[in-house]
């Protein structure tokens, strides 16, 4: 296994710090703003960060104790020790913890890890004796009179391919160590040829096992070499096989705003099964599409004949999938020799046009509730209304590319009190219903349908969500009702 990753892991470990001659009161090396604690190769050493770095840029993991993987600098200012104008640092190596807190200081917002194989601190360093220039020491400099090349592109990841993808790997028992590391071999192969970057594709990893563990989020790595780091960090948890119970957790707990899910792209959870799950998947399955999440199976080994009487459902895999056609289903014979299969999983985790589970009905409709104002109602009843519209639509995940809601009161006369384009957050619509003035009227139902299919679903003519009308009234009205819901009806066809 080690052989297997030294290609890979080599990336991170790029600057060697040289020592002054004498090995009395070494100068302090000048390091970029991004230079990280996994790139020093001593336990105590003085840098000189430079100055303006970009805050908002920094990656930072704990508090006062930071993971390796965190830029010094950034640690730096977020300890207090440096300001934005740079400064000389004392860096001193730490052993690896089992948790980095997440904590805002300073301007930096530190984020959570759950688990690290090295760790730094940092405090004043002495009075720099040379100006920070930026540029990070290294023994491979480029000739004299070249510049180095500018490499924007990885840092942005293959624009082709933008997924936000959970990797469900089996941590339990019935894998064992040895191909566990082997399918963390294989994960890291994949996650590679993704193409991971900050307009790329987003990557984190859940353990399945006796409890789920969600190794590390969406948000916490935006190049392929951390998320290298991150996947060989991970240690085998051991357990029963509960691929279901993890799965669900995945869906509900993984893709948030504040994890790192982006609006508008694609949500993937590969899941790989070594043999089979001991508990059943139908329902997280069932569970991950509700969440407009696409659910591909990777499965290894399948069950010999004369395990299959251990399995819950043998066709588990058509169950959990996000559609039984064929595409969300991958095999591969055993854990051996997997280089050529990570290509064509890469192809179908990159292809956005099959990725059906990622609309449902949650956040691909439009819904104009129509809510009736009249007097009957009175101002108790009408704010029951309201409340009750909010309800409705708290469920809905409501965005700029997803489901919108408009809402329209009448009596005699009809008010618009939002449309589908005013809000684009689930916050601001909520506010808003909540605080619509209650008209007082007559009750005029017929025209208040004719109204909204003209002045609010018109507008929307070729949006690809689909149209839902919700008239929430207390009683008869007082004109003629069928027609314009026939009209309607016919209007969205």
């Amino acid at each position: 296994m080690a052989a297997a990753w030294l290609p890979l892991l080599c990336l991170g470990a790029g600057l060697l710090l040289p020592e002054r001659a004498g090995g009395q009161g070494a100068v302090p090396v000048a390091i970029t703003c991004f230079t990280r604690g996994l790139d020093i190769r001593k336990e105590k050493i003085d840098v000189l960060c430079p100055s303006d770095c970009p805050l908002e840029e920094f990656s930072v993991f704990g508090n006062i104790v930071y993971a390796s993987v965190s830029s010094i600098c950034g640690a730096a200012v977020h300890k207090g020790v440096i300001g934005s104008s740079g400064g000389p640092v004392r860096v001193y190596s730490l052993p690896g913890r089992e948790n980095y807190s997440s904590v805002v200081a300073n301007g930096i917002q530190s984020q959570t890890l759950s688990r690290w194989s090295a760790s730094f601190t940092v405090t004043k360093g002495k009075t720099a004796t040379q100006e920070a220039t930026g540029q990070a020491v290294s023994t491979a400099q480029p000739p004299a009179g070249k510049r180095l090349k500018k490499t924007p592109n990885k840092k942005a990841g293959n624009k082709d391919c933008k997924a936000d993808i959970a990797f469900l790997i089996d941590g339990s028992f019935n894998i064992g160590q040895r191909r566990f590391n082997l399918q963390k071999n294989f994960v890291g192969k994949v996650a590679l040829m993704l193409g991971i970057g900050t307009e790329g594709p987003h990557v984190g990893l859940v353990q399945a096992s006796e409890h789920p563990k969600i190794e590390f989020y969406l948000k916490n790595f935006t190049s392929a070499k951390d998320v290298l780091f991150a996947i060989k960090e991970v240690g085998f948890r051991g357990g029963n096989s509960n691929t279901g119970k993890a799965l669900k957790h995945t869906a509900q707990k993984f893709f948030t705003p504040e994890t790192g899910v982006r609006k508008g792209i694609p949500k993937v959870v590969v899941v790989f099964i070594d043999g089979w799950p001991s508990d059943d998947i139908e329902e997280a399955g069932i569970v991950a599409r509700e969440f407009g999440v696409n659910v591909f199976i990777v499965s290894v080994a399948k069950p010999i004949p004369e395990e299959l009487g251990m399995v819950q459902d043998v066709a588990f895999i058509d169950k959990a999938v996000c559609r039984n056609n064929g595409f969300f289903s991958y095999h591969m014979p055993n854990w051996f020799g997997t280089t050529k299969y990570v290509k064509p999983l890469v192809q179908k985790l990159c292809t956005h046009e099959q990725m059906m589970c990622s609309k449902t009905c949650y956040n691909s409709v439009n819904i104009a509730f129509l809510i009736d104002g009249s007097s009957s109602v009175g101002e108790s009843n009408f704010r029951t209304m309201l409340e009750f519209v909010s309800n409705i639509a708290q469920t809905f995940e409501i965005s700029d590319i997803g489901a919108k809601i408009a809402a329209v009161q009448f009596t005699y006369d009809q008010r618009t009190e939002f449309t589908f384009t005013d809000y684009s957050t689930k916050e601001n619509v909520l506010a808003v219903i909540r605080n619509i003035r209650y008209m007082s009227g007559g009750t005029a139902t017929g025209d208040a349908i004719s109204f909204t299919v003209r002045n609010v679903f018109g507008p929307m003519r070729d949006s690809p969500n689909k149209n839902f009308l919700v008239v929430v009234t207390d009683g008869q009205s007082y004109d003629d009702v069928r027609g314009p819901a026939a009209a309607a009806h016919d209007a969205a066809k």
